[in-house]
């Protein structure tokens, strides 16, 4: 059963981005395609690998129309230099002989970057966590040393209170609606109290969305890849997404990382107390941006399992179990 916010048969900007489009926006910065391309797996944005004469292939992003603003994404292609001139493995964007590297064409905005292949990093080697820690200290040395001044803040207001206003204005069948909104207030009231006994945890600049996915390990190093939602927060988020298994396992796995991020920079014990809480966001995040992006062709067919009566019941259910663990103790270290 499909509830409210069903598919636009409206034509979506991103299906204007047509192979000359594509053709002719790379060839506006001087490359030349050698006419090969194909879409890599990207929702936010569309990003493609593109061949170019005689080199190696690049990839494109196109960005989400009036997602960012263009000093927002230049605030992350600025951290991206930054962490390459400090001799970090990050894959920053390409710049053109003018030092540019956000451009425009037609009515998209589009960065390009060279290709980096690799493999995802094994998370049960604790070896690798603590060379993924390691790294992680040096990219928070820089990410510490000034403020986006543009980029947002991971907030309980975007994460938490507009996510639950999103599913609860359109999405939630009627039957579950009142279950819905009944754990998501203990949910946000549970969450304004932790994350108010922890307000004087400082925020910095993060890669903000470090998952498996965006470590790519290549020549016995990980290659952190798109910063697309770099954002100031607190220090702990990038390196919870790293943890999996039980407790016990978690524990061991967050030791390690967090004995390699201390050799650079110090990860205050307090802020494990957060790992719950942006635990908790991520899921109210991730569940609001599919609803807000239903509308996008691409998000039905990739989540084919979104928007069901049945989703939504399990939606609930994850909720109480998250309600439940923000009562626990927190991680500790070994």
């Amino acid at each position: 059963m499909v509830m409210h916010g069903m598919t636009s048969q409206l034509l979506h900007p991103f299906d204007t981005l047509t192979p000359d489009f594509l053709i002719d926006a790379i060839e506006s910065q001087g490359l030349l395609c050698d006419g090969r391309f194909f879409p890599l797996n990207s929702y936010e944005n569309r990003v493609y690998q593109i061949g170019i004469e005689n080199s190696e292939p690049i990839i494109a992003k196109f960005y989400r129309p009036q997602r960012w603003t263009d000093l927002q994404i230049e605030e992350e292609h600025q951290f991206c230099f930054e962490l390459v001139a400090h001799e970090l493995p990050v894959v920053p964007p390409w710049q053109n002989k003018r030092d540019e590297s956000l451009f425009r064409f037609g009515d998209f905005r589009f960065a390009l970057f060279k290709r980096r292949g690799g493999r995802a990093p094994e998370l049960g080697d604790l070896d690798s966590l603590f060379t993924i820690g390691r790294l992680m200290g040096r990219i928070h040395l820089v990410g510490a040393a000034k403020p986006f001044l543009h980029r947002p803040v991971l907030d309980l207001d975007s994460y938490g209170y507009q996510s639950v206003a999103t599913i609860s204005e359109g999405f939630i069948p009627p039957s579950l609606r009142a279950s819905y909104q009944a754990i998501a207030t203990d949910l946000l009231q549970a969450l304004q109290e932790k994350l108010a006994s922890l307000a004087d945890v400082p925020l910095l600049r993060t890669h903000g969305d470090c998952h498996i996915g965006n470590i790519l390990w290549r020549d016995d190093t990980p290659h952190f890849v798109d910063f697309d939602d770099a954002r100031m927060a607190p220090a702990i988020q990038d390196l919870w997404m790293l943890l999996s298994g039980e407790r016990a396992e978690q524990v061991v796995q967050l030791s390690e990382i967090v004995a390699g991020y201390n050799e650079f920079s110090e990860l205050h014990p307090r802020e494990l107390q957060l790992i719950e809480a942006l635990r908790t966001l991520r899921i109210l995040h991730h569940t609001a941006w599919i609803a807000r992006r239903w509308d996008d062709p691409a998000f039905p067919k990739a989540f084919s399992w979104f928007n069901t009566e049945r989703f939504w019941g399990e939606h609930i259910m994850e909720l109480r179990e998250q309600y439940a663990a923000l009562a626990q103790p927190p991680l500790t270290l070994l």
